[in-house]
């Protein structure tokens, strides 16, 4: 009974590396609002929480915006880059990333931990490593 048990859990868990992959490609690198909008319509519950290490933002429209001026600030060619695969188990997973200019030096790495919910984003911790020296 308990390897049944195990396997359909095993089974019901969601495709964390294609959705934290995804959440960096189609929010965090699409300058394009109106498909950031879908993506984030797509991708997340109706009203997510994404905590950053200065603030806490509320809901899609807030989300988007924060990629938006993210990609605003750091110009047309700044990438989030994904390092490695996602990992996940019950409803918890994780995905390490770099950033900085597309074919240029990394600015930053840190990692997002997302909480699931019926295989969409409800709550995103955005961690940051502290610089190099």
């Amino acid at each position: 009974m308990t390897d049944t048990n195990e396997t359909s859990q095993r089974s019901a868990e969601p495709d964390y590396d294609g959705l934290l992959r995804a959440n960096l490609e189609r929010i965090f690198n699409e300058h394009d609002i109106d498909r950031r909008a879908a993506a984030l319509n797509e991708l997340f519950v109706a009203e997510p929480i994404m905590y950053e290490p200065a603030n806490v933002v509320q809901g899609r429209a807030a989300i988007s915006a924060v990629a938006g001026n993210l990609l605003d600030q750091f110009g047309p060619t700044f990438r989030f880059t994904p390092i490695g695969g996602a990992v996940g188990h019950h409803g918890l997973g994780t995905l390490q990333w770099q950033a900085g200019p597309e074919g240029g030096p990394v600015t930053v790495t840190g990692a997002d931990v997302a909480e699931v919910v019926d295989g969409r984003i409800a709550r995103l911790w955005v961690l940051l490593n502290p610089p190099t020296a």
